[in-house]
């Protein structure tokens, strides 16, 4: 009985003493565990004069940048680190040259404490001038640091006023950092101009524009835009293509970033396996000053030089991002032994903006290419296979529709002329 209460009492200090250890090396290989880079978002408010303005559901626009802001700090995600910017919040005066720098960092950019936050918020007052385009460059400096996604929130009711800094230019100047910020833009008074600087603004840094007109859809929207920052995104691979497909690197699914100067053409390989499609985009940006005409051409060209396949996209005007893409789909290997051998398509970039001699030709314009090999079309399942795609067969349909139609309409007037005469 002493030897079995021994043993019972030895087995069990063993088991605590190992359930201790297994206690403490659980959250210690937890805490080895990298953690997933936290996202960073800056909302930049507009704190200028004409805030006072009552036209949003009965009350100022800045009370309603407040109402909306207290609504955004209650839902924020808490993996994100949010920060808060103002501009034209702090100088009353008159100077300009004072004014057009009056932009500051009202909460700091980490873990949030909403009470914190809500209270410095609730200090505001529309006091200023509009920099637009020095808080654009204060928020960029704010969010740098960290390999999480980083988003600016700008909120404001009119176009900067604190020229010749055009914080389109400079919104071109954060894209052209590489950094993969973002810009989004929320305008309160639906007017021609200040929507054409906000879409400028934020299509130069991929970024989008929204028109608001009430409280509810000023919180709406920029909750939207802040849980956004929260879902993960895929962070483009740098790759430089060559001047011949020869020499050209080889891309594999995924998402790629590169530069093409003017005149310049980029080439690029990819492996095609029998049975696959290959389905490639490029996008050009224009992060600089570029003349009214601009197109881009993708093609899909064999190793020997033949063209496959293109895809190309022209137009005139001002654009900041225009972009094209193509599909191949390769045919099934006929049946024999081994493993079938992949075809390699050579992929040419090229793109026709121009620009003044006085504007810089390096680095070249922002590239972005998008590689993706899926199953190809079997056949009656897919509408392509059919020749749909090319209007071939929707065009014989019109033509027997148009046949049958004509022989009807004939025979029922021959019908009516003959009951005619007979009468």
């Amino acid at each position: 009985m002493i030897i079995r209460k021994r043993l019972t009492t030895g087995v069990g200090i063993a088991l605590a003493t190992l359930a201790a250890g297994l206690g403490t090396a659980i959250p210690a290989a937890a805490d080895e565990a990298p953690a997933a880079p936290s996202p960073k978002v800056e909302l930049v408010l507009d704190v200028s004069g004409s805030m006072r303005t009552r036209d949003i559901d009965g009350q100022s626009r800045m009370a309603a940048a407040k109402q909306a802001f207290n609504d955004v700090l209650d839902a924020v995600p808490e993996q994100v680190r949010l920060g808060i910017r103002t501009l034209g919040a702090n100088y009353p005066g008159e100077d300009r040259k004072v004014g057009c720098k009056d932009t500051r960092q009202l909460y700091p950019v980490g873990p949030l404490d909403r009470t914190e936050a809500k209270a410095a918020v609730a200090t505001l007052a529309p006091t200023g001038f509009t920099p637009i385009g020095p808080a654009l460059l204060g928020a960029a400096d704010d969010l740098e640091g960290g390999d999480g996604s980083r988003r600016i929130v700008l909120i404001t009711d009119g176009e900067d006023t604190c020229g010749p800094l055009d914080p389109c230019e400079v919104a071109r100047e954060i894209a052209a950092r590489g950094t993969h910020l973002v810009v989004d833009t929320l305008g309160l008074v639906p007017n021609a101009k200040i929507r054409q600087q906000l879409t400028c603004i934020a299509e130069a840094t991929g970024g989008t524009y929204t028109a608001v007109q009430h409280t509810e859809e000023l919180s709406g929207r920029v909750k939207q835009l802040v849980d956004r920052a929260a879902e993960p995104v895929v962070t483009p691979v740098a790759i430089e293509g060559a001047g011949s497909c020869s020499a050209a690197p080889e891309l594999r699914p995924g998402l790629y970033t590169d530069r093409a100067e003017i005149a310049q053409h980029r080439w690029y390989r990819v492996d095609v396996l029998p049975g696959q499609e290959l389905r490639a985009s490029a996008s050009v940006a224009a992060d600089r000053a570029v003349d009214d005409d601009y197109g881009v051409l993708l093609r899909a060209v064999t190793v020997h030089g033949r063209e496959i396949v293109r895809g190309s996209e022209a137009g005139a005007g001002r654009t900041d991002v225009i972009s094209s893409g193509l599909r191949y789909p390769k045919g099934e290997a006929e049946d024999g032994d081994g493993k079938p051998a992949a075809e390699t398509v050579c992929l040419q970039l090229a793109h026709s903006f121009s620009a003044p001699a006085s504007v810089k030709r390096s680095p070249g314009l922002p590239v972005e290419l998008t590689v993706d090999l899926v199953d190809g079309p079997d056949g009656a399942s897919d509408v392509a296979a059919f020749g749909l795609g090319r209007g071939w067969w929707l065009l014989g349909a019109l033509t027997l529709t148009g046949l049958i139609a004509g022989l009807l309409t004939g025979w029922i007037s021959r019908w009516r002329v003959a009951v005619w005469r007979t009468n």
